[in-house]
């Protein structure tokens, strides 16, 4: 066997396994000079989806295949520390009509991302089962009767004489 044979079949089965895992991709080629010049395109299209003021600065032009590059740029949104806005532009053979492709938001190494989703079962721990079983209720007896009026306390009392005065 002819270990020159094997590399290039290793190559694309790394790329499709990233492809799989959802992770970008990006093709080390010189992106299209036009498609990479259209910063204010990719920066109004995105403005199409956000506010504005959550468009940072542009950080790249990536090459994604011929005549295909995807803009990045910073995201200032509330919440998103370390996101990244991206517009993917494309373009006819000779055209210099820009199309938009995709538009959104993407993690970046430096993103706070959520942690990864543990079932109920394996994140339940013996002290959070404790706290959920029913305590001893106390007697609501002596809370759900009526108060008797404190003696002396002025009371309608429908026995008292007319005189305002208590009878002995």
């Amino acid at each position: 066997m002819n270990p020159e044979a094997e590399q290039p079949q290793a190559a694309p089965a790394k790329a499709a396994a990233k492809r799989r895992a959802g992770v970008p991709v990006w093709r080390t080629g010189k992106p299209d000079a036009f498609l990479a010049a259209a910063v204010d395109t990719a920066r109004t299209a995105i403005e199409g989806i956000t506010d504005p003021r959550t468009i940072g600065e542009h950080l790249a032009a990536k090459s994604e295949g011929d005549r295909l590059v995807t803009h990045l740029f910073e995201s200032k949104l509330p919440g998103y520390a370390g996101w990244q806005w991206y517009a993917v532009l494309t373009r006819n053979s000779r055209s210099k009509a820009v199309t938009v492709n995709e538009l959104g938001l993407l993690p970046s190494e430096d993103s706070i991302l959520a942690p990864e989703w543990v079932p109920w079962a394996e994140r339940v721990r013996p002290e959070d089962a404790q706290a959920q079983e029913p305590q001893e209720s106390q007697p609501q007896e002596a809370a759900e009767e009526p108060s008797a009026p404190a003696a002396g306390a002025d009371a309608d009392d429908d026995d008292a004489p007319e005189g305002g005065a208590a009878a002995p």
